[in-house]
C-alpha cells in the first residue's frame, strides 16, 4: 500500500465541510473584532482597559522574578544554539521552577498563572532562548494540559495534570507528511478494540515529540456500530509499545527545538484516554488554539523589546559622517518603526490576554489577529534590526565574539522568528480562517442564496432573510461617530498627542471595510471564497484597526495610572500614523491589483510555459520524493525518543 492509497480521498467541498463542522459556530459572547469587521466600532468592549486582579498580579510578578533569575544565571542561549539542544539540567530546572505548570490549576500542582502572566513569562524565557519559549509554549498552549483543562474528564485531570505540572513534557500531534491545514485527509487511524483503540499512522513536525512523555494525538476513528467515528483526540503515553520517534528534524532556526517524526504501530490506547467524544478532535484543537495562539505573538513582543534595546544601544554608538547612525533619517525611521510596533504588539497581546482571563468576550478572532499580526511584524522588526546592524547583523554572534566584538545574535533572531509565519496556522491559513469568521454574519443570512446547490425555494427564503438583515444593517454604515470632531475626546488630554483622531479614523474605516466586504459578496457571491488575495487584504486592514484600537486604549491606561503616559501617547500616535498609511495602501489594493493576471501566470508556470526561464542554473537539491512515505506499519528506523534525565 502506498502513502497515497492509505490516505482518505476527499473532494474540495468535502474538505471544506470537515473544516466548517469543526468551527465554533455560535457567538454566545460579544467580540470586539467581529463587530469591527461588521462596521461597528464597539470601543466599550475594550475601554476602559480590563485590569487583572491584585492577587493574580502578585503571584505573576513573583514568578517572573524567579524566572528572570533562572534565565540570567542558568540559561546559556549561545550554547543551546551551538549544540542544537536544551541541556537536560536546564529543562529539569524549569520543572523545579514550576514552569511546566504555569497554566495548570494549583490543585493539580500547577502555578495557576493568568493568561497575561503566562504570556509575559513566555516573552521573557523566549529572549533567553527561543527554543525554551517554544518548548514551554508547545507543552502548555497546544499540548495536553490545555485540551484537558477545557474538555477532559475529572479522572483525566487527576491522572495527568499533576504529572504535566511538574515532571512530564507534552506534545501535540496533528500534522502528517501529506496533511497540514487540510485535516479531512488525515490518515492516522484509531480503531476501536474492546476497551481500547489501536493507533496506526505517522505524524510530522511533532514539537517536543522527541523528549515528550505525554502526547495529544489526533486520529481518525472509523465509523462502526456503536462508534460515531471521525477525527478524535487521545492522550497517549510516549513510552507505549509501538511509539517510535523516527527522526529529529533540524531547521533554519530554533535549533534547540526537539521536533521529530513519530510513528504509531498498533499502539493500544485505553478508551479512558480519549478526550471528548468521537469526532470532536478538530473542534477541541481549534478551541484550544483560541487562547493558545496568543503564545506566539507574546514571544514576538519579547523579540521586539530586544530589537529595540539593541537598535538603541548600537545606533547611538556607531557613527557615520560625523554623527550616530540613529540621527540619520534612513536609520531613524527603522528605529521608530521598531519602537512603535513593539508598543502596539504588547498592547494587542495584553488586551487579548486580559480579555481571555475575564472570559466575558469571545476572543477567537482577536487571538487569531494577534497571531497573524505578531508573526508578520515580528519578522519585519528582526529584519530591520539586521539592516541597522549592517554587516554585523548578518554575522553570527560566535563570529563577532571571536574577533572581539559584542556577541549580538541578530541573524539568529531573524532565523528563529521566521517559523512564526508558518506554524500554528500559516499567514495564508490565518487570512482564510479570520476571513471566514469575519463574513460569518453574511453567510448566516445569505449562505443559501449564494450556494449553487440550493433549490430555488431555498434561495427565495434566503433572499427574504438577507433582505431584512441588510435593510437594517446597511444604513448604519453611512455615518457614525468617526465623522464628529469631538468624538472620543477623552483620548486627547491636555499636553498629549491627539489619539482621538485615530479612533475616529478606526470607526470610519471599519464602516468602509464592512461596505467593501458587502460589495465583494454582492459581486462574487459563491466565488468569494476563491478571492484569497482580496480576503487577505480585508483581514490585514482589520488587523491594523484592531492594533490601533488596542494601542490607543493602552496609552490611555498608562496615562491614567501615571505610568509613562506621555511617552505611551507618543508611541501610540507614531504607530497609528504608520498604520494608517498601511491601511490606505491596502484599501487601494483591494480593487487595484494583479490578482487576475497572477492567476494566469500561475497557470502558465504549472503548464510548463516558462520552463525556459529556469535555464542556466544548477539545482543543489538532493534526490528523493517531495513527500515522504507515511504508510502505516512497523518502524523502519531506530527510536530517537530521548526522555529527560
Amino acid at each position: 500500500m502506498t502513502a497515497t492509497s492509505a490516505r482518505p480521498t476527499v473532494s474540495e467541498r468535502e474538505a471544506r465541510q470537515v473544516a466548517e463542522a469543526a468551527r465554533e459556530q455560535d457567538w454566545r459572547k460579544p467580540s470586539f473584532a467581529k463587530e469591527l469587521f461588521l462596521g461597528r466600532f464597539r470601543l466599550d468592549l475594550i475601554h476602559p482597559h480590563p485590569m487583572p486582579d491584585g492577587e493574580d498580579v502578585r503571584r505573576g510578578e513573583e514568578f517572573l522574578t524567579k524566572l528572570r533569575d533562572f534565565c540570567e544565571t542558568r540559561v546559556d542561549g549561545a550554547l543551546i544554539e551551538r549544540e542544537a539542544r536544551i541541556p537536560d539540567e536546564v529543562i529539569n530546572g524549569l520543572k523545579e521552577l514550576g514552569a511546566l505548570g504555569m497554566k495548570i490549576d494549583p490543585k493539580y500542582g500547577g502555578l495557576g498563572l493568568t493568561q497575561v502572566y503566562y504570556n509575559k513569562a513566555l516573552a521573557l524565557a523566549g529572549t533567553a532562548s527561543p527554543a525554551i519559549g517554544a518548548l514551554l509554549s508547545a507543552h502548555q498552549s497546544i499540548g495536553v494540559p490545555q485540551p484537558l483543562k477545557l474538555f477532559g474528564t475529572q479522572a483525566q485531570k487527576e491522572a495527568f495534570l499533576p504529572r504535566l505540572a511538574r515532571t512530564d513534557i507534552s506534545a501535540f500531534l496533528l500534522t502528517e507528511p501529506d496533511v497540514g491545514s487540510d485535516p479531512a485527509r488525515l490518515a492516522t487511524t484509531a480503531v476501536p478494540d474492546g476497551d481500547a483503540y489501536v493507533l496506526d499512522g505517522v505524524k510530522l513536525w511533532t514539537t517536543n515529540g522527541v523528549i515528550a512523555d505525554l502526547l495529544v494525538v489526533m486520529a481518525r476513528v472509523p465509523a462502526s456500530e456503536g462508534h460515531k467515528g471521525g477525527i478524535t483526540a487521545f492522550v497517549v503515553e510516549a513510552s507505549s509499545d509501538g511509539v517510535t520517534v523516527e527522526n529529529r528534524n533540524a531547521f533554519m532556526g530554533l535549533r534547540g527545538l526537539e521536533n521529530g517524526v513519530t510513528r504509531f504501530h498498533r499502539v493500544r490506547v485505553p478508551a479512558a484516554n480519549r478526550i471528548g467524544p468521537e469526532g470532536a478532535g478538530l473542534k477541541i484543537a481549534l478551541t484550544t488554539l483560541n487562547t493558545g495562539r496568543l503564545s506566539l505573538p507574546a514571544m514576538c513582543v519579547g523579540s521586539g523589546k530586544w530589537c529595540l534595546k539593541i537598535a538603541r544601544e548600537w545606533s547611538g554608538v556607531r557613527e557615520q559622517w560625523g554623527r550616530p547612525i540613529a540621527r540619520h533619517e534612513a536609520v531613524g525611521s527603522k528605529i521608530a518603526f521598531i519602537a512603535a510596533t513593539t508598543f502596539a504588539l504588547e498592547a494587542v497581546v495584553d488586551l487579548a490576554s486580559q480579555m481571555a482571563d475575564e472570559d466575558r468576550n469571545d476572543i477567537r478572532i482577536e487571538a487569531a489577529l494577534a497571531k497573524l499580526y505578531g508573526s508578520e511584524m515580528g519578522c519585519l522588526m528582526a529584519d530591520e534590526l539586521v539592516q541597522i546592524r549592517g554587516g554585523r547583523g548578518f554575522e553570527t554572534a560566535d563570529s563577532l565574539a571571536a574577533r572581539g566584538e559584542r556577541a549580538v545574535p541578530a541573524e539568529q533572531l531573524l532565523r528563529d522568528l521566521r517559523i512564526n509565519r508558518i506554524f500554528e496556522g500559516s499567514t495564508e491559513i490565518m487570512h482564510l480562517l479570520i476571513a471566514r469568521e469575519a463574513v460569518d454574519a453574511h453567510l448566516s443570512v445569505a449562505g443559501d442564496l449564494i450556494d449553487p446547490d440550493k433549490s430555488l425555494q431555498d434561495k427565495a427564503r434566503a433572499g427574504a432573510k438577507a433582505g431584512g438583515f441588510y435593510a437594517r444593517w446597511l444604513p448604519k454604515l453611512v455615518a457614525g461617530p468617526g465623522q464628529l470632531p469631538g468624538s472620543y475626546g477623552e483620548f486627547h488630554p491636555t499636553g498629549h498627542p491627539d489619539l482621538s483622531t485615530h479612533l475616529r479614523f478606526v470607526e470610519r474605516t471599519a464602516r468602509k471595510l464592512a461596505r467593501s466586504t458587502f460589495y465583494a459578496m454582492s459581486r462574487w457571491q459563491g466565488r468569494m471564497e476563491t478571492k484569497q488575495g482580496f480576503l487577505g487584504r480585508i483581514v490585514d486592514i482589520g488587523a491594523e484597526l484592531f492594533a490601533m484600537s488596542a494601542t490607543c486604549v493602552r496609552a490611555e491606561l498608562l496615562r491614567s495610572t501615571g505610568d509613562h503616559g506621555r511617552e505611551a501617547y507618543q508611541l501610540a500616535d507614531a504607530f497609528c500614523r504608520q498604520a494608517r498609511i498601511r491601511v490606505e495602501e491596502l484599501f487601494g489594493r483591494l480593487w487595484t491589483n494583479t490578482d487576475e493576471l497572477d492567476r494566469k501566470v500561475v497557470s502558465g508556470v504549472l503548464g510548463g510555459a516558462y520552463t525556459w526561464l529556469e535555464d542556466g542554473i544548477v539545482d543543489p537539491s538532493g534526490d528523493g520524493p517531495w513527500i515522504a512515505d507515511a504508510t502505516p506499519g512497523p518502524p523502519t528506523k531506530p527510536n530517537t525518543h530521548r526522555p529527560i534525565r
